[in-house]
This record gives structure tokens, C-alpha cells and sequence, in this order.
């Protein structure tokens, strides 16, 4: 049983959560840390996604169609994981864990054609588990993460808010630190295993380049303090057969406290809800070399379903398939997940103009380990 045991960690996290409420994109993963052994992993994941809506106000009472709005992102990931004694270990985890790729075709949407947003982000944690015994543990350490951007506001539902044209405002590169920790208790015996992680919110301090195209002399450049959401993930796996195991979990952000205000714009341009995520799958050893797992995911995001037309959705379900070999020292592991996004009314300053209903997207998956 302890040999699935961490067979059934990377397959539950082989496909990630590529499409997931908020800017939410990793859920910030820390299972490295519990293999057994010096071990080191690198991973790839790939989500093409169908985000279309259409616009409904009795500015457009004809409506117009969006147009896919959904843009395919990729996402790379790696960790190491080495034991420095028998009670304490380090591991050192890189992840994307924010990013937001949404591109309204000025074809499209009369309202929101033209708008455009895109935001990536990289993060190295470095953590320390001390295992008190053979059951209780503690984990923590630091978390350094860089965000940068780009939006581009156009199309009629924005005649108001910038009179003459377009605006634009590009987000510099800025780095800052947070922090991580966490509690587990274990039963090796029947594979069972509890983990609760608080990852706390990280403050950035941006440089900005605003641009009016109807207004020049608006043109400049401004600051702004903006976080990234804090976070608690409960996850739990226990043995319930011989090589089968059962695992899930749970996942908390706060998204809301996620704001972008330009010095010169002086609106904010992100409105996210916090939002809840579900995991229950099962997986299962079908010899030496071959392990499969299937999980059902649920997220519920607070509030009603009016959303930034940046990230337009309100929660989603999803499944994901995985399998996994194993050669020697070496294990191959591949997913895929397929995500039902949640209906949504895009409301920019809270007027909803656009309907977003029955979108999907499909993510892809590759993860590659070596036990050392």
C-alpha cells in the first residue's frame, strides 16, 4: 500500500487545475513533499478552452455573438525533493499558478470587442517537513511569486468609462514573498494520510503604463499595490481495498481581495469571488508498472453569477482521468481533464452586457519523475 501511495499523488495532480475559478490556475500543490525518497519531477500541461457568450442589452437588442474568447495556455511545472535526515526533508516546487489569457475579437462582440487580457506567473516554494513520528508532521516555508500584464478595455459597454477610444495599461514585472505552512498525520500502514496547507496572500507593488487612445493627455504612467488571493488546501487519501485507494480534497481562495485600480484610470479592473474547490476520485494499482486513477471536481465561487468580463465564468465541474508507469526509478504519468465552465453574465462597473453559457474547455498533461 505505501508503494500507491505516492503512485496516486501524481496522478491526482498530473492535469492540474488548468481551468479553475479566479486567475486560479495550480492550486499551489505541495504532495512533492511527502515521497518517499530523493526524488525530483518536471511536468507540462497544455488547456484549450471554448469561452463564447452574447451580448443582451437594449443597447444591441438584436444581440451579437463574442466569438471564441477563450485563448489555449500552457503551463510548465517542476520539483526536488530530498530528505536531509530521517525527520526532516526540503522541497523545492516551481509552478504558474496565476494567469488569465481572454482575447474578445473585434469582429464579435459589439459591446466587449477589442478587450483583451493576459497575466502570467511564476512561483519557486521552498519548504521544510519535520516529521515528529511516524504519524504527525508539520510543513512550511517561504513562497516567492512574479506577475506581470497587459489589459486592453474597447468595445461600446465602455463608451462611458473612456469617452473617444480604448484603453490600455501594461503591468510591469514585480516580485514579492509569502509564506506557507501546514500540518499532516498519517497511517502508513493503510496508506491514509490528512495534509492541511495555508498559503498566505502576497502583495505586489506595480509599475504601470496607462494609455488613452482617444485622450492623449491622459497618457502616463502610476503604481498600484495589488494581492494574490490567501488559500487553504485540505487533502486527504486513505486506502479502502488492496492497491485502491480513495482521494480528494479541499480548497479555499479568497479571490476577492484580488484588485487592480490605476492611479490614472482610477477603477478597478478585477472583480473576482472567493470560491470553494471539491476533489473525490479513486485510484487504482493494476500491477508493477501500471496505476490509473478517475476524480470529480466541483468549484462554487460566493455571490451571483456576475463576473469581470476578464475572467468570465462562476465556478465549474470537471473530470479527470490519469495513468501512470513505472520503470525502475522512473515514472511517466499523463491526464486529462475535461472542464464544464459554469454560465456567467459579464458586467463591467456591475451592468451585465454579455451572456457566457454552456463553455468547456479540455486540458492535457505530462508529468515525468525519477526517484533517486
Amino acid at each position: 500500500m505505501k508503494r500507491y501511495l505516492a503512485t496516486s499523488a501524481a496522478l491526482a495532480l498530473v492535469s492540474g487545475s488548468a481551468m479553475a475559478s479566479g486567475l486560479d490556475r495550480t492550486g499551489q500543490p505541495i504532495g512533492i513533499i511527502f515521497e518517499e525518497g530523493n526524488y525530483a519531477e518536471f511536468s507540462f500541461a497544455t488547456t484549450s478552452v471554448d469561452l463564447s457568450g452574447n451580448d443582451r442589452t437594449s443597447l444591441n437588442p438584436f444581440g451579437s455573438a463574442t466569438g471564441d474568447v477563450g485563448e489555449r495556455f500552457n503551463m510548465f511545472g517542476a520539483g526536488y525533493k530530498r530528505d536531509i535526515n530521517e525527520q526532516l526533508s526540503f522541497a523545492l516546487i516551481f509552478d504558474q499558478p496565476w494567469g488569465v489569457d481572454v482575447n474578445y475579437p473585434t469582429t464579435g462582440s459589439l459591446l466587449l470587442g477589442g478587450t483583451t487580457a493576459q497575466a502570467d506567473s511564476n512561483s519557486i516554494t521552498a519548504l521544510l517537513r519535520y516529521k515528529f513520528n511516524e504519524r504527525f508532521s508539520v510543513h512550511g516555508g517561504l513562497r516567492y511569486q512574479e506577475i506581470d500584464g497587459e489589459i486592453n478595455l474597447a468595445g461600446g459597454a465602455y463608451a462611458s468609462a473612456i469617452p473617444g477610444g480604448t484603453y490600455n495599461v501594461k503591468v510591469a514585472k514585480d516580485g514579492a514573498f509569502g509564506w506557507v505552512a501546514g500540518v499532516a498525520y498519517e497511517i502508513p500502514d493503510i496508506a491514509l494520510r490528512v495534509a492541511l496547507t495555508y498559503s498566505s496572500e502576497i502583495e505586489h507593488d506595480f509599475d504601470l503604463t496607462e494609455t488613452f487612445s482617444g485622450f492623449p493627455a491622459a497618457n502616463g504612467t502610476s503604481s498600484t499595490k495589488t494581492k494574490t488571493p490567501q488559500s487553504v488546501n485540505l487533502d486527504f487519501q486513505t486506502g479502502i481495498a488492496q492497491d485502491t485507494l480513495l482521494f480528494g480534497g479541499i480548497r479555499w481562495a479568497e479571490h476577492s481581495v484580488t484588485n487592480l485600480v490605476p492611479g490614472i484610470f482610477g477603477r478597478d479592473l478585477i472583480d473576482l469571488d472567493d470560491s470553494v474547490t471539491y476533489t473525490l476520485g479513486v485510484g487504482r494499482a493494476f500491477n508493477e508498472k501500471w496505476s490509473g486513477s478517475v476524480a470529480l471536481i466541483y468549484s462554487d465561487s460566493d455571490g451571483d453569477n456576475l463576473v469581470s468580463p476578464l475572467a468570465p465564468t462562476h465556478g465549474y465541474e470537471a473530470i479527470r482521468v490519469g495513468v501512470q508507469y513505472k520503470q525502475d526509478n522512473m515514472t511517466v504519468s499523463a491526464g486529462v481533464r475535461y472542464t464544464q465552465l459554469g454560465d456567467a453574465v459579464a458586467s463591467p462597473g456591475g451592468n451585465p452586457v454579455t451572456n457566457f453559457q454552456d463553455n468547456d474547455a479540455v486540458s492535457f498533461g505530462l508529468k515525468v519523475g525519477f526517484h533517486f
